[in-house]
């Protein structure tokens, strides 16, 4: 039986990776490892949480002896490292609480890594989930491959970007097996409401206002998050050690003509006249360092791996929004911060 930790397992991407390996690896014994900050939710893992081959552990991978034991207890076989502060927004606020949790926690994870396994590499593998906010920006043409250079512009894409530096460099310094993926925006079930789709499905429903940065012009390509979960569960068993696969969606839509989309959609899901929704859109002042467009190039990874998206973007939109109407009580839960109790009833009272 192989022991898989999935740091970052109780967000939004971890939560859908986690549900898909304990489910699908009944032999693999998964361990999710998440501090359950504001985004982390254990809500997300209700399903799978008496499974037998998952386990919850509460921990900081900034707290480097924390992780070595955590290491030298379990005997990991393989990591799967998604914990990250993901929020631009908190961190231009805040940006050395992005350097602690992104660069300082990869760099315990990949000093734990190199110790359990130095005698013995073989069958091991570190995966670390990136970004494609580390390639900068683009402009009207183009798209990011695996040998862009890097060039963040906000502190969250500047600390990824470090992280992937770190990662590449224990497998050139130390030996450890490392593999990288960069992924553009996703979007599907479970996501905490700070981010534009949730939040926008959130404030149409309740008549709030859309604050949209500048005019809505910034381009962003859109991936449901099943399908980069699949992605993920490709590359960790297919993917070769040292390789970087960028994956993507291959469906760029401007923020405004997304956010139109989606006022169009639930003013048809809500009983609204057509345009009511729209009426809530308002523009407020531009983000600093926001990046004019983001475009993945996800050539490599069908190639070599095999994956392609599974659903474009109007029909996982669809499955969204009605995922989040037909879940009230999950959002509610969250807006409210209950959700965040949910650890103390579940795990510690136990």
């Amino acid at each position: 039986m192989k022991t898989i930790l999935i740091t970052g397992g109780a967000g939004f991407i971890g939560s859908h990776v986690v549900r898909l390996f304990v489910n699908k690896y009944p032999d693999y014994q998964i361990v999710n490892l998440d501090k359950l900050t504001y985004a982390g939710n254990l809500n997300n893992l209700i399903d799978v949480e008496n499974k037998p081959n998952y386990e919850f552990v509460k921990g900081d991978i900034v707290d480097g002896e924390f992780i070595q034991k955590l290491f030298t207890e379990k005997k990991f076989d393989g990591v799967i490292h998604l914990a990250a502060e993901s929020h631009v927004d908190r961190s231009i606020s805040n940006p050395t609480e992005f350097v602690f949790t992104n660069v300082i926690g990869t760099v315990n994870l990949l000093n734990a890594a190199k110790t359990i396994w130095k005698d013995n590499f073989e069958g091991k593998k570190f995966y670390h989930i990136s970004t494609d906010e580390v390639y900068g920006s683009l402009g009207d043409e183009g798209m990011f491959t695996e040998e862009t250079k890097y060039d963040p512009h906000s502190p969250y894409s500047a600390s990824k970007a470090s992280s992937d530096h770190f990662v590449r460099a224990y497998l050139d310094t130390f030996g450890v097996p490392t593999v990288i993926s960069n992924c553009s925006n996703n979007y599907g079930s479970f996501q905490f409401p700070e981010k534009l789709i949730p939040l926008f499905i959130h404030n149409i429903k309740n008549n709030k206002p859309l604050p949209v940065y500048g005019k809505g012009e910034n381009v962003r390509d859109w991936l449901w998050v099943v399908d980069h979960a699949r992605a993920i569960d490709v590359i960790f068993h297919q993917g070769k050690v040292g390789e970087t696969y960028n994956i993507g969606g291959f469906n760029e839509w401007t923020n405004i003509a997304l956010i139109k989309l989606m006022c169009r959609k639930m003013d048809e899901k809500l009983g609204r006249q057509t345009g009511e929704s729209e009426k809530l859109i308002s523009y407020v002042k531009d983000r600093a360092g926001h990046d004019l467009r983001y475009a993945i190039d996800a050539t490599k990874i069908k190639r070599e791996l095999g994956w392609e998206p599974s659903l474009q973007f109007e029909e996982g939109i669809e499955k969204t929004i009605d995922w989040y109407l037909e879940n009230t009580d999950w959002l509610e839960n969250v807006t409210s911060g209950d959700y965040q109790k949910y650890y103390e009833q579940q795990y510690v009272k136990r």
